[in-house]
């Protein structure tokens, strides 16, 4: 994505916040036709030694994972909170509206798992992020439904290989700091998660 350098977060432990906070993704690969295919899913974040895996699986219908298993490296994106930047937070007239964010755009090396046992592992661990309790229902299912169910799905593992995490808040223009701030604490959820993100990358208000 585009990343002019005052927007480029470098910190890893910022990206793997985000991830964590907004898991649902955009998957992109290439279909047959060299076109973006695109998938809306959750993925579960681990860190393993130095890197970063991402776990997610697909219905078997959805075409998408033979394309990561013909073309394997693929990228998942995370859209974290946005909204609107009135340019009535400058100190003066010559400015113009805008819009802040915060995404992450992984490059990812994908592998299928195809085995049962490991399917139900990943399946517990997405359980595991949203509804914990959750776990004791599924371990109840009897045995030939909730082999149907793995038989239905395609999961996968997906080895980050390259990240960007970009942060847009305004971080080359400290005079509107102040009064963007008070804006966002006084705007929607979206907003209000924005100051947030200028608390945790040290914007002085």
């Amino acid at each position: 994505m585009y990343m002019p350098p005052q927007f480029n977060a470098k910190d890893p432990a910022l990206a793997a916040t985000l991830i964590r906070e907004h898991p649902f993704a955009s998957l992109i690969s290439c279909d047959e036709e060299g076109l973006p295919y695109v998938t809306h899913l959750l993925l579960h974040l681990e860190e393993r030694g130095e890197g970063l895996v991402l776990l997610g699986h697909c219905a078997k219908p959805n075409p998408h994972w033979r394309y990561l298993a013909a073309r394997p490296k693929a990228v998942a994106t995370f859209l974290g909170p946005h909204a609107y930047l009135s340019p009535k937070v400058y100190p003066d007239l010559q400015r113009v509206p805008s819009w802040n964010y915060v995404a992450v755009h992984c490059t990812v090396q994908a592998r299928l798992i195809e085995e049962p046992q490991a399917k139900d592992a990943l399946l517990k661990k997405l359980i595991g992020d949203h509804e914990p309790p959750y776990e004791e229902q599924w371990r109840g299912m009897p045995q030939d439904f909730a082999q149907k169910l793995l038989a239905g799905i395609v999961a996968f593992e997906l080895q980050v290989v390259d990240l960007q995490c970009k942060i847009k808040l305004n971080q080359h223009r400290p005079e509107s700091h102040a009064r963007m701030k008070a804006a966002y604490l006084e705007g929607n959820e979206e907003a209000r998660a924005l100051a947030g993100w200028m608390d945790r990358i040290g914007l002085q208000a």
